[in-house]
């Protein structure tokens, strides 16, 4: 028994506190009479049975809890946990199952589903082997392409496929790294930044971190694979990328990479894009072409040594911070 505080009595005509007990109840859904236990609530001062709304939906869950465990219907909780579990939007998981965009919401409202439904959302709700199937089916249903990649990497996450960091290329590595320390980098500014970090490498280290050729491109230079792996966010932030280790990165890689995001990532896009249409390696590699004329000419490795290594010379550069002064003499002179 539990006392709880003021709900308007008819009897009293007054607000008054009111007791809440037990008690065994009868409800009827589809023509069949189910038996549950629910609440009632009876006014502190005169006994009378009250109205309060959440005793009432209360009961009605309870009503519908047992109608769901005796037609084998999924229980509410779990149609609630689905979206959280799958990091997946209401609207954005019906459409994917092929649904009307407001179904799964009245289910997760409390509406109760019909056994096929309830069935695969079961199944969904146990196998994230069979939502994975699902989302990678249906990926073309997401409006954001970064909302199914939040997806799938939380799926991914429970089905245990880690990253083979062993065998992934440098420039994955360095994606991850930028999705992770950056907190909105679109396409056009991912191809900028992985541009000088090969440059900025080169320059100190002596060698190329990326064995990736990179093409000059109308927008500046373009890693080609790179670009259709994120072609789909056309002009928003990539989905950042979580939980990296940047214990697979040398210092010297991690240093050229955070003194790319500090003073070459804190500009747009279109910036970076203004900057490398100023600098030798692109304007020689398009030469005579007009400046709307598509190009697939490689940005070679020898132009991109000669000009990195001859910019560290100009500004007197000892450690990758040094870069500083010239990502803000670019900008200065735009």
């Amino acid at each position: 028994m539990m006392t709880q505080k003021k709900i308007f009595c008819e009897e009293c005509r007054n607000d008054v506190d009111y007791m809440i007990t037990e008690v065994p109840m009868t409800g009827t859904i589809k023509k069949t009479t189910y038996h549950y236990t629910g609440k009632e609530a009876h006014c502190h001062d005169c006994g009378s049975l009250l109205y309060v709304p959440k005793i009432n939906d209360y009961n009605l869950k309870a009503l519908y809890d047992v109608y769901r465990t005796a037609n084998g219907i999924i229980p509410l909780e779990h149609i609630m946990a689905i979206p959280e579990k799958y990091a997946i939007g209401k609207r954005p998981l019906s459409l994917l199952l092929g649904w009307g965009e407001q179904t799964f919401s009245r289910y997760y409202d409390g509406d109760i589903p019909t056994k096929q439904y309830s069935d695969m959302l079961t199944r969904l709700y146990n196998d994230p082997a069979y939502y994975s199937e699902i989302l990678e089916a249906g990926k073309d249903s997401f409006k954001s392409p970064a909302s199914y990649e939040k997806s799938r990497k939380t799926v991914d996450t429970l089905l245990g496929r880690g990253l083979d960091t062993a065998n992934e290329s440098k420039i994955s590595i360095a994606i991850r790294y930028l999705l992770n320390r950056c907190e909105d980098i679109t396409p056009l500014a991912l191809q900028k930044a992985l541009y000088y970090i090969q440059g900025f490498y080169n320059a100190f280290y002596h060698t190329f971190l990326f064995s990736e050729d990179c093409e000059a491109w109308v927008h500046g230079p373009v890693y080609r694979d790179i670009y259709y792996r994120y072609r789909d966010y056309h002009f928003d932030p990539i989905a950042s990328a979580s939980d990296f280790d940047d214990t697979i990165l040398t210092t010297q890689e991690k240093t050229v990479f955070d003194s790319v995001i500090k003073y070459f990532c804190c500009y747009s896009g279109k910036v970076l894009e203004h900057f490398t249409h100023n600098e030798t390696p692109w304007l020689s590699a398009r030469k005579d072409l007009s400046a709307s004329a598509p190009s697939e000419r490689i940005i070679t490795q020898e132009s991109i040594h000669e000009y990195f290594s001859a910019v560290k010379d100009k500004y007197h550069m000892v450690t990758p911070n040094d870069i500083r002064v010239y990502a803000q003499d670019m900008f200065t002179n735009l």
